[in-house]
């Protein structure tokens, strides 16, 4: 769970309130979040399961639209997520990542394709030096998850169907005179596992 720091708490706003502010907020698009400094009100009991579902008081919250709303006013400081408005900050649990990826295109070729990905909520993102693609392998299993960064500091989880698939048009690439196994985006090549570590 995300803690503030600094001030003291004021009264937990409800998910409703929260709403209602975020929804003012979005009228002109994806709200300036990282500009605003209001005062910290404590944690909100709303989790982001690993899938990308959103719960609220441990009930799934079922409209699409409101989770596309609470997923705009997102804020990542240091390794906590709070839902951030002009009036009210409150802290929340991201299990994962706050976005799962859950398809993508592909466009051009070699060098210069492009993987343009879809989250979830309707982002849409193209890998490359602003939106870098980065392999985390978990040090025991050596089970990869892929992510994607989507804005500001907010990561996307790539989905195990859209991740073989990436795997599919991976190539080797030499990096500092080390063989990659990575992907090609915007000119931009994210290495994904080191040639030699690949099965035979």
């Amino acid at each position: 769970m995300a803690k503030g720091t600094g001030a003291q708490k004021l009264e937990l706003p409800s998910a409703e309130s929260i709403a209602a502010s975020a929804s003012e907020a979005s009228k002109s698009g994806i709200p300036p979040v990282e500009r605003w400094n209001p005062p910290f009100c404590g944690d909100l009991d709303m989790r982001i399961a690993r899938d990308g579902t959103w719960y609220y008081l441990g009930t799934p919250i079922g409209r699409p639209g409101l989770v596309k709303l609470f997923s705009s006013i997102i804020r990542k400081d240091g390794e906590d997520y709070f839902l951030v408005t002009p009036v009210e900050k409150v802290g929340i649990t991201v299990d994962d990542a706050p976005f799962v990826a859950i398809d993508f295109a592909v466009s051009d070729a070699g060098a210069d394709q492009k993987l343009t990905f879809e989250t979830h909520v309707g982002d849409k993102v193209t890998a490359g030096p602003d939106h870098p693609i980065r392999v985390f392998r978990d040090p025991d299993t050596g089970e990869p998850s892929p992510y994607i960064n989507v804005r500001r500091n907010l990561e996307a989880l790539i989905d195990r169907k859209s991740f073989y698939r990436l795997v599919d048009i991976g190539v080797h690439h030499d990096v500092d005179g080390v063989s990659w196994f990575g992907l090609w985006s915007t000119g931009e090549f994210f290495p994904m596992i080191h040639s030699a570590d690949l099965p035979e």
